[in-house]
């Protein structure tokens, strides 16, 4: 039997980050008690000067120093949800969400928007009415619970409110 909804993981992150023309980063958290996101207990930023330039497949250079800073006093964190992918193909070539979980020490679940190349192995996960499937990878659990996990999210959008929140808190959150 899979992980479902209502499971108990702790505190459950769904996380985002925006970066800002002064070449530093605001990441953006949005913390529940449920899985489902229906629960939501805080919602929180945290600004980071500066930030590694972009480099091709080390792009967890760049989002690990401001998810540390917004997670750094999180208490029980359970489950983290980031806006990505956790590996990037079938062998497991680690993205985001596979450096997230050894940072953490938590499952992660990677909700990606578009599909990369070679992530053949990410579980399409329709919601709303939208034709375009989200793409789920994960750490921790199997892929096929967290794709359940995020149909349940709460949200009646493609993208789960905690993640659309996450990205607004992220691009017009307080700080520069």
């Amino acid at each position: 039997m899979g992980i479902g909804p209502h499971e108990h993981f702790g505190i459950c992150a769904a996380v985002d980050v925006h970066y800002l023309s002064t070449g530093g980063a605001r990441a953006a958290a949005v913390l529940a008690a449920d899985a489902a996101f229906v629960h939501v207990l805080a919602e929180r930023t945290a600004v980071v000067a500066m930030v590694s330039p972009y480099r091709s497949g080390e792009f967890y250079l760049r989002e690990l120093p401001p998810l540390r800073a917004v997670l750094a006093d999180v208490s029980e964190l359970g489950l983290l949800v980031v806006d990505g992918y956790v590996d990037l193909d079938p062998s497991g070539r680690p993205g985001l969400g596979a450096y997230a979980h050894a940072e953490f020490g938590v499952p992660v679940i990677g909700v990606a928007k578009t599909r990369y190349r070679s992530a053949t192995h990410a579980v399409p996960v329709e919601r709303g009415s939208s034709a375009r499937p989200l793409l789920v990878t994960a750490a921790g659990m199997t892929a096929a619970d967290a794709a359940e996990l995020v149909r349940s999210m709460a949200g009646r959008y493609r993208l789960p409110d905690a993640l659309r929140r996450a990205d607004g808190l992220a691009r017009a959150g307080s700080g520069p």
